[in-house]
């Protein structure tokens, strides 16, 4: 080995130089989109909130509850996606439906947002297809642990992705969440 490679001195300097060619280039795009020259863009700059990033049609975002023509859940409360949930985030208390062909429904159906991992095996498990997570809603917070519990009324509430790539509903503040 040469004693110009043992020191690293070449290297690091073509590392700065490289670095500092993509700095000053993206920094040239950034400014004049800045100014007004709206073709001119960055690498990596989104302006959140105004533009998002596409995102893949399998993410898996909020959950929702789908509906049956009458406006009842389509859930059978089966207990398929509270068994399967790895977190045991997701409570569910069956009821009788009140159409005899079918059995039961969900009295009480909550999934705890904070205990949640998204990994979508209560979406697989679903016999029914009751249950997605295909709302597109990724913003959503609260300042209490109460007000990380998602209710039935709440997630039946929610509609899927628009075809543009945004939320069709708004994002869902439950009447819990405290300041």
């Amino acid at each position: 080995m040469r004693f110009g490679q043992r020191l690293y001195l070449i290297e690091a300097v073509q590392g700065v130089l490289l670095t500092s060619g993509h700095f000053f280039r993206n920094m040239g795009k950034h400014l004049a989109h800045a100014l007004g020259r709206r073709d001119a863009r960055g690498a990596v700059t989104i302006q959140y909130p105004e533009e998002r990033r596409p995102y893949s049609p399998r993410l898996r975002s909020l959950h929702r509850l789908v509906r049956r023509e009458d406006g009842s859940p389509r859930c059978v409360a089966c207990m398929m996606c509270e068994t399967v949930c790895p977190a045991h985030c997701i409570y569910i208390v069956a009821t009788e439906h009140p159409n005899p062909e079918i059995e039961k429904m969900p009295e009480r159906f909550d999934i705890d947002l904070g205990k949640c991992v998204f990994c979508g095996y209560c979406v697989e498990a679903c016999p029914e297809d009751a249950i997605r997570m295909d709302t597109g809603i990724l913003e959503f917070s609260s300042y209490s642990r109460r007000g990380m519990i998602y209710t039935k009324e709440i997630l039946l509430s929610l509609e899927p992705i628009g075809p543009d790539g945004r939320p069709a509903s708004p994002v869902p503040i439950p009447a819990n969440r405290t300041v």
